[in-house]
């Protein structure tokens, strides 16, 4: 069937389905003509029509558009481009190629596909993917809002979908294993746990076909569609079924309080170099779509992936707004994490600018301003921008790099490592120093997708890439690992004890540090990955999370979700400033009476109170937070050392008492006791284990810990710690 065809309107861009047919816009400044072509389904090996749009008839501006009456949701659609072919002045028009449409809602064809074909010469319609027309406006969300958890309260679960419930041990139904419909059905596990937010891995539309002979891409890091949920996450194996069901797991996470977050890959897609596949952006326009050398037009790579989004053009900065703005009003997800976010602020020649206007219109978009916005703040280029990505923003928050860094040293016992680990405690104000910066913007982890889990940390010297098929060359050199005295998997109980309390150790810097933690899938429960720390191509048992861990490593489950409880009890992370450093000698000294303290304050310590040892060859440190509004008081001692250490306590408020909360050392798996059974801690000083960390709290704590309810309390953001006042 054959619809009446009419000029059609430039906007909006993409298929618009309305009573009367669907409007199709797209944009092509260099193209001397498109053709629209129309499939009976996604398996089809042809069209069944064309419809050739001319630049008389249906072009304004750089925009071609048509309108067919009649034509219906779930319309497969694709797209050729006619036009010149000369690599050399950056043209790469290739008329027997089938394109899919930036805008897509929906992306099919899977079952058919063909990499290759899309590489090599020749007409590849019958192995292409397609666009599908999707009906956006009638899902009905039941009236359901998102939570709008503030940063100070949220504890983010980094988790990859297909990966959570893949497994045959997961529970899950067959056909939902690996799917958003299954995650659901984890939701009541991830509450247990305690997370508010989980950060799902790539979502949008990808190619797992990019990725070495024989593997696939696991991780999701190769887009080809920037609207469309990726179909294999869907246990309904349609376009529209996809759409639908990745909002009924939105709707079901809101309802349960807790939010979605994406991560989202907009610096580069997956038609890679000039030996990559042309399947949409490479074949409408390379020259708008892509950063190339201005001499010879070749791809510039700042991404690592084969070539770089070239965000600094409106047109492409236009498509990744409109394609945020379509997760969170259509999909209403609660925010995003930007992958290698410092390409996205590089200029026409790459050069990294100090106001890219692309990531000033995502921070200034009113549709936007309810979402979270995280930035991975590197470029595999050489950009590292943590602490001031975006210059002066005050809305992207960032993954802080050096904390995963700094814990990791530390605990593994590296000399110099003191300080840093002070700084990262509160907030890194070393790293974040302007004035109106929220500590809580800074997201804190020790393993996330890329690298090592937790378990492996302390089970590996070395990676064990051999797998991936790159001779063990892929993958970072540097992880700051210890194995404990035994390269991976042992039956040696003694160090089998000593990796689960140096994983508790990490996972309590994590919780009790100012600043938004992030959760790794699986460290609560040992998951591993065999030594393989970049298993983006392992989409197999190795990477998926084997739920038999839940049971095996209870304790170390309960230990992470009484952690979590323990920090959203405590009024210390609810505050939206840096934690006062309160050791005042100087003032001391002068004989000046110190200021009344009207806010939450720090103080440090070593083994002797006062008097913390920020030498090279330090391997503890203590601290004391105080809350005069909540009446809270805690104090916290970590040791790094290989043999216990005694550490003398400062004295509580007069007529209190100590009480230990927290003591990984303590191998019985009462790692963290119960509020209501708190120990008294006797005498005036206390042994903390070799590698160990414990956590005392006051008497008056424990009375302001019932309190049921937390409200943040914003002050004015104070530069913390000054080092060269206290070495």
């Amino acid at each position: 069937m054959r619809h009446k065809d009419y000029p059609g309107k430039s906007n909006p861009l993409g298929a618009t389905l309305n009573a009367d047919g669907v409007n199709f816009a797209i944009y092509s400044k260099r193209a001397e003509y498109l053709e629209l072509l129309l499939f009976e389904s996604e398996d089809s090996p042809a069209p069944f029509t064309t419809y050739k749009l001319t630049p008389e008839r249906n072009k304004t501006s750089n925009y071609w558009h048509i309108f067919l009456e009649g034509l219906k949701a779930d319309q497969v659609y694709a797209w050729r481009a006619h036009g010149d072919y000369d690599p050399s002045n950056g043209l790469r028009f290739d008329s027997n190629k089938v394109l899919l449409d930036p805008y897509g809602r929906g992306i099919s064809g899977w079952n058919r596909y063909s990499r290759q074909s899309a590489i090599i010469e020749g007409d590849n319609c019958a192995t292409s993917l397609r666009s599908v027309v999707i009906d956006c406006d009638s899902y009905d969300w039941q009236q359901v809002k998102s939570p709008s958890i503030p940063y100070s309260s949220t504890v983010i679960y980094e988790l990859h979908v297909g990966g959570f419930t893949r497994n045959t041990n997961s529970g899950v139904s067959s056909e939902k294993q690996g799917t958003y419909a299954g995650l659901i059905e984890k939701i009541p596990y991830l509450k247990d746990l305690g997370v508010t937010t989980i950060e799902l891995m790539p979502v949008q539309s990808f190619d797992k076909d990019d990725a070495p002979e024989r593997l696939t891409n696991y991780w999701g890091y190769s887009p080809v569609g920037f609207f469309a949920p990726h179909m294999e996450y869907s246990s309904q194996k349609t376009a529209a079924g996809a759409v639908n069901e990745f909002r009924d797991l939105v709707k079901a996470c809101h309802i349960n309080g807790m939010e979605v977050i994406l991560d989202v890959v907009f610096n580069h897609t997956t038609e890679n170099d000039e030996t990559g596949p042309t399947l949409s952006f490479r074949g409408l326009d390379n020259l708008t779509y892509y950063t190339l050398d201005e001499n010879d037009y070749s791809y510039k790579n700042f991404s690592g992936c084969g070539n770089s989004l070239r965000a600094e053009h409106p047109i492409v900065g236009r498509l990744i707004l409109d394609a945020l703005r379509f997760w969170v009003a259509d999909m209403h997800v609660d925010g995003f994490r930007f992958d290698l976010a410092s390409v996205l602020s590089r200029d026409i020649f790459g050069k990294p600018t100090d106001r890219p206007p692309l990531l000033w219109a995502i921070e200034s978009d009113p549709v936007l301003a309810s979402a979270k916005l995280i930035a991975e703040a590197w470029d595999p280029a050489g950009l590292y921008q943590v602490g001031w990505f975006v210059t002066r923003g005050n809305r992207f928050a960032e993954w802080n790099g050096p904390f995963r860094d700094d814990v990791r040293k530390f605990v593994r016992g590296d000399n110099d490592s003191v300080i840093s680990l002070a700084n990262r405690i509160t907030g890194s104000s070393d790293i974040y120093s302007h004035s109106e910066r929220d500590p809580n913007r800074s997201v804190q982890f020790v393993t996330c997708h890329d690298g090592f889990t937790l378990n492996d940390l302390v089970s590996y010297n070395q990676k064990h890439n051999e797998a991936n098929q790159e001779n063990n060359r892929d993958g970072a050199n540097d992880n700051y690992s210890w194995n404990c005295g035994c390269e991976g998997v042992t039956d040696d109980k003694e160090i089998e004890k000593l990796r689960v309390r140096q994983i508790k150790n990490m996972l309590s810097i994590l919780l009790l540090s100012q600043g938004t933690p992030m959760l790794s899938m699986g460290d609560e429960v040992r998951r591993t990955l065999g030594g393989n720390n970049n298993s983006y191509c392992q989409n197999n048992e190795t990477s998926w999370f084997d739920w038999s861990l839940v049971s095996k490593n209870s304790s170390l489950f309960n230990f992470t979700k009484s952690l979590i409880k323990l920090r959203r009890r405590l009024s210390f992370y609810d505050l939206e400033y840096v934690l006062e450093e309160s050791n005042n000698s100087q003032a001391a000294h002068a004989g000046i009476a110190p200021a009344p303290i009207e806010r939450a304050t720090v103080r440090w310590h070593g083994i002797t109170p006062e008097q913390p040892d920020f030498s090279a060859d330090s391997h503890s440190l203590a601290f004391e937070m105080k809350d005069p509004h909540s009446g809270e008081h805690v104090y916290c001692a970590f040791n790094s050392y290989w043999q216990p250490l005694t550490f003398i306590l400062p004295k509580p408020t007069c007529g209190e008492l100590w009480h230990k909360i927290i003591d990984t050392s303590d191998c019985r798996g009462d790692d963290i006791v119960d509020w209501q059974a708190l120990p008294a801690v006797p005498g005036e000083n206390i042994k903390v284990d070799s590698r160990s960390t414990i956590l005392l709290i006051n008497t008056s704590a424990l009375s302001a810990s019932q309190k049921t309810a937390r409200v943040s309390r914003a002050m004015p953001y104070k530069r913390g710690i000054t080092w060269t006042e206290m070495k």
